[in-house]
């Protein structure tokens, strides 16, 4: 290779670096709104999201920052799921609208010119977003106010902090534009709120009476358990929508137990299975002081 040639290699590299930098401030200079600039979500990442937010008919999904509208449309004819997208540029809607038409999906979604942070999300069981992370920062408060306990949220590249995700993976994607050859989509299930003081009594070996006081951060659970009267520990507290788990060892009757328990979170009341070693049982706990779910990043 000449001097010349690798000279002009070199400041065609510099350019695509410099226009990658700039996107955020050209798409501000275009839409004084945009946050994100445009960069279309490649096709195998597409399909990983919607197949770890296990989409299908059931489902409604909200795409934000919809672009041209490619993970709708793939969740609409995919997975037969309906849903909307919201994208502030106009273009891309019109772009959208048009591909849902030829691709015969124009009746199970729709495209919205609309500024994301004010669309309601409540009806969403699958949320996708291909945001900064700033952005996802700012939306957070109002996943947790408006989404309903195992809604699923998938995110392409971007994480939330301390909101740890239930899943992550790793895409492939030779040609990304930017960063290294690959993308890393996330998947979060909105947990139900099961913070707050529990009684209940089980049939797993022993007739002691049961309290649990739960503190809850985004879906990971602690608590100072008592059996009998007696302080327990809990481990691996964890909710993943409105199921519960955790491992409860405590002293009971003279002896230590051991108790796997997992159920369902409805209101103020638990029901469930509880493993131990005599076999498994079934337990029911009620709630009698609500608390509420820490989702302080400190």
């Amino acid at each position: 290779m000449s001097g010349r040639q690798a000279m002009n290699r070199s400041v065609r590299w510099l350019a695509a670096i410099l226009l990658i930098a700039a996107l955020p401030v050209r798409a501000a200079e275009l839409h004084p709104h945009a946050d994100v600039p445009f960069i279309p979500t490649p096709p195998g990442v597409v399909d990983t999201m919607l197949t770890m937010a296990g989409v299908g008919p059931r489902d409604f999904v909200i795409d934000l920052g919809s672009g041209d509208g490619r993970i709708i449309i793939a969740a609409a004819k995919k997975h037969g799921a309906r849903g909307f997208g919201v994208e502030i540029d106009g273009a891309l809607v019109s772009t959208a609208r048009k591909e849902a038409l030829r691709q015969g999906v124009a009746d199970r979604v729709e495209f919205r010119e609309q500024n994301l942070f004010i669309t309601e999300l409540d009806r969403a069981t699958v949320l996708t977003v291909y945001l900064y992370h700033r952005l996802l920062m700012q939306l957070r408060p109002r996943m947790f106010e408006q989404l309903k306990p195992g809604a699923r949220i998938v995110s392409h590249d971007f994480d939330m902090e301390h909101w740890r995700p239930d899943a992550r993976v790793t895409v492939p994607v030779p040609d990304k534009p930017y960063g290294p050859p690959s993308s890393e989509v996330y998947l979060w299930i909105v947990p139900a709120n099961a913070a707050g003081t529990w009684q209940w009594r089980s049939t797993a070996g022993t007739s002691a009476d049961y309290e649990g006081a739960l503190s809850q951060r985004f879906q990971m659970l602690e608590g100072k358990p008592l059996v009998g009267g007696r302080p327990g520990r809990l481990e691996e507290g964890k909710m993943r929508g409105d199921e519960i788990r955790f491992i409860l060892t405590a002293e009971a009757d003279g002896r230590m137990l051991r108790q796997e328990f997992s159920g369902r979170v409805s209101g103020d009341s638990i029901s469930g299975k509880v493993k131990h070693a005599g076999g498994e049982s079934e337990w029911r706990a009620t709630r009698i002081r609500r608390g509420s779910i820490k989702l302080s990043d400190e």
